[in-house]
C-alpha cells in the first residue's frame, strides 16, 4: 500500500469514524482523522502522532514504512492529546528517540504523560531553529496560539512541505485517499470552516500573524493533523484562512437564531424570515438554539454576514440555550456582522434588554432596525415591527 505523499514523507496517521462528539462539544458527522507523518531518511522523523485509542493501528502503520529502523526524532508541533496521546506509548517501542519541541511543549508535556523529563530525550527548538535528517531539511517556526501558546509547524525545506499541526485543518475522516488532489473534497470545505470557526475562531490576529510568517514561503504540501493532505487546493486553503481570521463572511446572508417555548418566539422568527425573502434575500438559515448544535449555528455566522436573534425571557432573564450562543459567539472575537433582534415574554420582557445588553458590551456588531418585543403572542402591530425588522435587514445586507 502506497503511503508516501512526496519525497520519502510518508502518512501514518488513522481514522476515528467512533466518536460522536469532538472535544464533548462538536458534532462529527463524517468521523476525523488525526494525521501523523513520517520523513524517512538518514535520520527518520515522526511528525506529531495520534489518540492513544488508535495506538495499534498506528503503530502498525509506522512499521509499515520503516520496518525495524529505528525513530530518531518525535517532532511535536501540538500538544493537544488528540496528536500527543500516543507520545507515552511510542517512546516505549522507540526509547532512543528525541523528542522536538519548545519549551511550552515540553512544560505540557510533562504535565500530560511525565515524558521528556529526562534533558538526554529532548530537543529544545526556538523559532527559526533548523534540525538535518540528512536530504530534508527541517526549520522550525513559532505561531503561538493556532490555537495554543505552544503551536509551532514545521517546514521541510527540501521538499517544500509544511507540517502545520492543527492550522488548515478539518473535521472529516479520510476515505481512502489522504491528499486532496486523489479524493473529491466536497465536504470538507464546510467542515474546514466549522471547525475553524469552533475551535480556532477566537484567535483570529494569532492565525494573522502566523499567515504573515508564512507568506512568501513556498509551500508544495500542507500536512495537517486533521484532514486531507493539501496540495491542489493550498492557495484555496490559504485564502479561506486569511478571510476565516480577518472575519469576512463568505457571501450576504442571514443567520437567524431562535429559542422557542410553546412556538410564538418561532412564529415570529418565521415573520422575519420571509420578510427578508420578499425583500430580496436569498441566503437565509434559521436555526432553532434548543435543537440545532451550536456548533453549526457558529459555521453559518462566520459564513454570513448579518445575524438575527430571538428569544423568550426566561426566569427574569434570557432563554439559556440563546444565553449560551451569545457567550459562544461573544467567546470567538467574531467581528463585523449586522444585527436585529426580537423577543417575546408574558408578562415582563427581559429577552430583547439581555440581548442588547449583551451586543453593545461584548460583540459590538451593527445594530439594524428596531427590536421587535411579542407580548404573549403576535398581534398585528408586532407581527409589523417582525416585518420591518427583516426588511430592514434585507437592506442592509443587500
Amino acid at each position: 500500500m502506497n503511503t508516501e505523499i512526496t519525497s520519502n514523507i510518508h502518512y501514518v496517521g488513522v481514522n476515528d469514524r467512533h466518536k460522536d462528539i469532538f472535544e464533548g462539544l462538536w458534532p462529527l458527522p463524517y468521523g476525523v482523522s488525526y494525521n501523523s507523518y513520517i520523513i524517512n531518511d538518514e535520520k527518520i522523523a515522526l511528525v506529531d502522532t495520534v489518540e492513544a485509542d488508535f495506538f495499534p493501528q498506528y503503530l502498525d502503520n509506522i512499521r509499515q514504512v520503516i520496518g525495524d529502523r529505528q525513530i530518531d526524532y518525535i517532532i511535536v508541533n501540538h500538544m493537544e492529546p488528540d496528536h500527543s496521546g500516543s507520545l507515552a506509548l511510542i517512546k516505549q517501542y522507540y526509547p532512543g528517540a528525541r523528542i522536538v519541541g519548545n519549551k511550552k511543549t515540553f512544560d505540557m508535556m510533562r504535565g500530560y504523560y511525565h515524558v521528556g523529563e529526562d534533558a538526554s530525550e529532548i530537543l529544545e527548538v526556538k523559532n527559526g531553529d533548523t534540525l538535518s535528517l540528512g536530504k530534508h531539511e527541517l526549520q522550525f517556526v513559532l505561531i503561538p496560539m493556532v490555537h495554543w501558546p505552544e503551536t509551532m509547524v514545521t517546514l521541510d525545506q527540501t521538499t517544500h512541505t509544511l507540517f502545520a499541526g492543527d492550522a488548515f485543518g478539518c473535521f472529516g475522516a479520510l476515505n481512502g485517499a489522504f491528499v486532496d488532489s486523489h479524493m473529491n473534497c466536497d465536504i470538507y470545505w464546510d467542515e474546514m470552516r466549522r471547525y475553524y470557526s469552533n475551535i480556532v475562531g477566537k484567535y483570529g490576529v494569532p492565525v494573522q500573524q502566523a499567515l504573515k510568517k508564512l507568506s512568501g514561503v513556498q509551500i508544495d504540501y500542507i500536512c495537517s493533523t486533521h484532514g486531507p493532505v493539501w496540495h491542489e487546493y493550498i492557495e484555496r486553503v490559504m485564502a479561506e484562512y486569511n478571510r476565516l481570521s480577518l472575519y469576512n463572511a463568505e457571501q450576504p446572508g442571514l443567520v437567524i437564531c431562535y429559542g422557542s417555548m410553546y412556538g410564538n418566539t418561532e412564529r415570529a422568527a418565521e415573520v422575519v424570515a420571509r420578510a427578508a425573502s420578499e425583500a430580496g434575500v436569498k441566503n437565509i438559515v434559521m436555526h432553532d438554539v434548543s435543537r440545532t448544535n451550536h456548533s453549526y449555528i457558529l459555521s453559518d455566522i462566520f459564513k454570513y454576514n448579518a445575524i438575527v436573534l430571538g428569544a423568550p425571557t426566561y426566569n427574569n432573564g434570557l432563554y439559556p440555550q440563546m444565553e449560551s450562543l451569545l457567550s459562544e459567539i461573544g467567546g470567538r472575537n467574531i467581528k463585523g456582522r449586522k444585527l436585529g433582534i426580537f423577543g417575546s415574554c408574558t408578562w415582563a420582557g427581559q429577552a430583547v434588554k439581555k440581548i442588547k445588553e449583551w451586543n453593545e458590551t461584548t460583540a459590538k456588531f451593527e445594530l439594524v432596525g428596531e427590536p421587535a418585543e411579542i407580548k404573549q403572542s403576535l398581534s398585528e402591530e408586532t407581527r409589523k415591527a417582525c416585518e420591518a425588522l427583516g426588511k430592514a435587514m434585507a437592506e442592509s445586507i443587500l
